[in-house]
């Protein structure tokens, strides 16, 4: 009866996957394919190149120097995120005043549109009128150019991004440790552990899945990120803060080398897969999840 369910259940499914693939997959397999061609947007007129764009590409500096900016991207947002979020999460699960309010505060950053935030915090770091830049020389530290030098350009970037999506690890994290049963912690504490030792061996080790899901979930996401760093630094200054899809959007709109950009894109693409098949990977395992047959 069980297996007649899910079969149920997947002949149901599959209209809205066929759909999904049609809208989705036609033009994954446009773009693989043209990017094997050399094309003109304006024109349209193209012309087979074969593997050139990719070996234009590999053999490009800008095209590394891109790639390691998006992995010093990557990397910041992520410990930033991960590192604030359960600091944030183990706050907000303990007893305090006012602890429903702050709970529904900390979605703020997380549903307000990029555009806003990416506003809000050119306004807020503005050399000559910003509230941080007048807080910062009135406590007597040095003028710092937020965004026309590096590194703080790229360090702005980071926590500008991190402070807009650490709430999605605040919630998944603060979900799981409400999950924890308490008598775990009152047994360790019976048998003397120290409350050091009760959070290594309780709480990260409870947490040890929804962290790896959670961490490869943002970084599928944040690898992909383009709308905050064109709106604050527009991938400067120079090269400091161009990732691949900013590199992508110059590529494509600005030299008008579509096949190069469709290149990168495909590229993009394939660092992507490998981190959704670590997500899969992760999911899989996390616990709650079904047992294999």
């Amino acid at each position: 009866m069980l297996d007649r369910d899910k079969g149920l259940g997947y002949l149901l499914l599959t209209p809205t996957v066929l759909l999904l693939a049609l809208l989705l997959g036609w033009p994954l397999v446009q773009a693989v394919m043209l990017s094997f061609y050399e094309m003109h947007p304006l024109t349209r007129r193209m012309v087979f190149v074969g593997w050139e764009n990719y070996q234009d590409i590999l053999g490009d500096e800008v095209f590394w120097t891109a790639l390691g900016n998006n992995f010093i991207w990557l990397a910041g947002s992520l410990i930033l995120q991960i590192g604030g979020g359960v600091a944030v999460a183990l706050l907000l699960n303990r007893s305090f005043v006012g602890r429903k309010l702050a709970r529904a505060l900390i979605l703020f950053p997380y549903l307000m549109p990029v555009l806003v935030a990416a506003l809000v915090w050119q306004w807020m770091l503005h050399d000559s009128n910003g509230i941080v830049t007048y807080l910062w020389q009135a406590a007597g530290l040095p003028r710092v150019d937020w965004f026309g030098a590096m590194p703080n350009a790229m360090l702005t970037v980071i926590v500008v991004g991190s402070w807009r999506t650490f709430p999605f690890v605040v919630i998944a994290v603060l979900a799981r440790l409400q999950s924890i049963p308490a008598q775990l912690y009152e047994a360790a504490e019976i048998d003397g552990a120290s409350r050091f030792a009760r959070f290594r061996d309780i709480t990260l080790t409870q947490l040890a899945g929804v962290l790896s899901v959670v961490t490869l979930l943002r970084a599928v996401w944040d690898f992909r990120e383009f709308d905050l760093i064109f709106l604050m630094t527009g991938g400067g200054p120079v090269m400091g803060t161009t990732t691949l899809p900013l590199l992508v959007y110059k590529e494509g709109f600005e030299l008008f080398a579509m096949g190069r950009a469709l290149a990168i894109a495909v590229i993009m693409l394939l660092c992507m897969l490998v981190l959704i098949a670590l997500y899969l990977r992760a999911l899989r395992h996390s616990p709650g999840a079904e047992p294999e047959r």
